[in-house]
């Protein structure tokens, strides 16, 4: 049998991959994030198959359930929200499953950050303005790792996107005002490809007060950068002439 981590997107259920889908109708045993993923994924499942919501389970009774469908030959799909390699808490499960010989895979999926960028009808890399984009968070329970602090991060002016903190935002907004300037455009986009998402763009001079007037105070996406409200940039070498006579000379 083998364990599938498997990213089910950001929230619309269209948007995860062919083979996540797939695997989730084939898999006799369904294990999913029921906080985040939307119940609509794991309903493509086999009629007979368990599908179980984990939100209420630690990450023992986790391992004992896919254990137990290992001594029986079974496959699990194990959907997490966006993609497992992000704040996906998938590193922990693999540590146990490598303990224990089980085998599994990783199958990717589309992480908040390019769906908020869908979301805004932004590219996150533009000639001249961000070649770069940052994913990253704010110290919580969870702390960060010498160097990745965000006024540290902040000294590159990349794009970042900012998972998991929309809570501290008047603190973020403090820290990433001296590298970026307080005119820098900010996008805080809540609940990202759900039925109800829900954004609001400014500069991170007023996107705090924006948010609270929204009431966002959980799953949303702070995005930060010149890429949000782009003013002008050159066009990309990939539609330049010169590059369009140089791939015609290596496909002929």
């Amino acid at each position: 049998m083998t364990v599938h981590f498997i990213g089910a997107g950001p929230g619309d259920p269209e948007l995860i991959t062919v083979k996540g889908q797939r695997l989730i109708r084939e898999c006799p045993l369904v294990l999913y994030a029921g906080s985040l993923v939307p119940r609509e994924v794991v309903l493509a499942a086999n009629p007979d198959a368990e599908i179980v919501n984990t939100a209420d389970l630690n990450l023992d009774q986790i391992i004992a359930r896919i254990r137990a469908a290992h001594e029986q030959g079974l496959d699990v799909a194990r959907v997490h929200t966006g993609d497992p390699a992000l704040y996906g808490a998938i590193g922990e499960q693999i540590r146990e499953l490598e303990k224990l010989g089980i085998p599994y895979e990783v199958v990717p999926g589309v992480t908040a950050a390019f769906a908020g960028a869908a979301m805004l009808r932004r590219e996150l890399t533009l000639p001249g303005i961000s070649q770069t984009v940052i994913l990253t968070r704010h110290a919580g329970k969870t702390p960060m790792p010498d160097g990745e602090s965000l006024p540290e991060l902040a000294r590159h002016r990349a794009t970042m996107a900012i998972y998991l903190s929309v809570d501290k935002l008047r603190g973020i907004v403090a820290e990433l005002i001296p590298s970026y300037g307080a005119d820098c455009p900010a996008a805080v986009l809540h609940r990202v490809s759900w039925p109800d998402q829900d954004g609001v763009v400014g500069t991170l001079a007023d996107i705090a007060d924006q948010v609270e007037a929204k009431g966002f105070t959980r799953t949303a996406l702070i995005l930060v950068g010149r890429v949000v409200q782009p003013e002008g940039f050159p066009a990309s070498y990939l539609y330049s002439a010169e590059h369009a006579e140089a791939y015609r000379r290596t496909v002929i």
